[in-house]
């Protein structure tokens, strides 16, 4: 029941009141005078894209200054010179090859540093948070910042698309599922102007509302969604705001990532539980959007283990229970992998078997929570 609360119901209930609702209207015009901009990006090891996203970030069409600050978390592939190329050609580009491995927190708490050093004050300035293989669209930058004309919102979302789709691999069950989160994220926004998390690879929030993301976390764009909720500020996702991102084929990448920020979730969980207080709204969308979700592998372990014991006991509705158990768990998937193996690719089977590892891969990052987290660092999922 839980998970069908999380995954239907509250998604369906989202959308109604949506549909009664409107979107935010307090933005700024063209002849408004537009806030600064600061983008800031980490980049480790990115030089398949990281040319074209300096591309797309140099081509925004926004009326007002922005300025681009890099750090490259010791970088030792070509990014470091291709960046400081772009430096060097572009007054508005601010390059930092940090000669040390930390991790993207880190970086850019040291870039929030320089920004703050560099500009002195930070009011009336917007951060735009992006990841170095996410590419934007014109206009991304123009949709996000429109909205802080609106002094009680205080961050922006973008629309993440994935790229590079095949029947082969989890790139389809990957992007149904990225796919649902942006019409949930969107439903959120208009119903209570509370989205619950960005999806990091590019967001905006205000400047004056950026806490120092401790060393040690996997998930610091949501640890940074949750400090705007602490300051009482709203959360929202801008549809218009359209950016790429390549998508993973291969399982074991995406397992990895999943028990990463499964980890980080937990870390932010920990962090701020006071949040989840289920007598306000925010708390109710946070326990039914993220924490019923979290704690899935639990309740599905449970079920399991009291589906066989009362199986053996000799209650025949459970023995029916076990037998759809097996057939979830464990027939589906070797059917996945069999028909996978000889070139057929069923959305159906490969869907199940994307849900099944997910929450495996949800189970083994709290116990990477639980084991402790030392250090911020990762290692970046191969994409297409």
């Amino acid at each position: 029941m839980a998970l069908i609360t999380s995954y239907v119901a509250y998604p369906l209930i989202a959308l109604l009141i949506a549909k009664l609702r409107t979107k935010n209207d307090i933005v700024y015009r063209d002849t408004d005078s537009w806030p600064v901009v600061s983008v800031l990006m980490s980049v480790y090891n990115e030089e398949k894209y990281i040319a074209k996203k300096m591309d797309s970030l140099l081509s925004q069409e926004y009326p007002g200054i922005f300025k681009i600050y890099i750090g490259s978390d010791h970088s030792d592939d070509n990014s470091n010179k291709i960046l400081s190329r772009y430096a060097d050609a572009h007054e508005n580009v601010h390059f930092y090859p940090y000669i040390e491995r930390r991790g993207k927190p880190s970086v850019i708490n040291d870039l929030h540093k320089e920004i703050t050093f560099i500009n002195n004050s930070i009011s009336e300035h917007i951060y735009i948070l992006t990841d170095a293989n996410v590419i934007l669209s014109n206009q991304v930058i123009y949709q996000l910042s429109k909205h802080f004309r609106n002094s009680d919102i205080g961050l922006v979302d973008a629309n993440m698309q994935y790229t590079g789709m095949s029947e082969t691999g989890i790139s389809e069950a990957e992007n149904i599922y990225l796919s649902s989160e942006v019409q949930l994220k969107s439903n959120e926004s208009i119903a209570w102007k509370k989205m619950i998390g960005p999806f990091g690879g590019c967001y905006a929030i205000r400047a004056e509302l950026f806490d120092v993301v401790p060393s040690n976390y996997l998930v610091d764009d949501f640890f940074l969604a949750m400090k705007v909720f602490e300051n009482g500020k709203s959360a929202i996702n801008e549809l218009s705001a359209i950016c790429y991102e390549p998508v993973t084929h291969k399982l074991s990448q995406e397992y990895k990532r999943k028990k990463r920020i499964s980890a980080g979730n937990f870390q932010n969980l920990f962090h701020f539980y006071k949040l989840f207080n289920p007598f306000t709204q925010l708390g109710l969308s946070l326990i039914a959007h993220k924490l019923l979700r979290w704690v899935g592998p639990f309740f599905i372990g449970l079920i399991i283990i009291i589906s066989i014991y009362l199986t053996i006991e000799g209650v025949k509705f459970y023995a029916i229970v076990c037998s759809l158990l097996v057939i979830w768990f464990i027939i589906i998937p070797l059917l996945d992998y069999l028909f996978s193996a000889i070139g057929w690719h069923i959305k159906i089977l490969r869907s199940i078997s994307y849900f099944n590892l997910m929450n495996v891969a949800l189970l083994s990052g709290f116990f990477k929570f639980l084991s402790g987290i030392k250090a911020g660092v990762w290692e970046r999922t191969e994409r297409t």
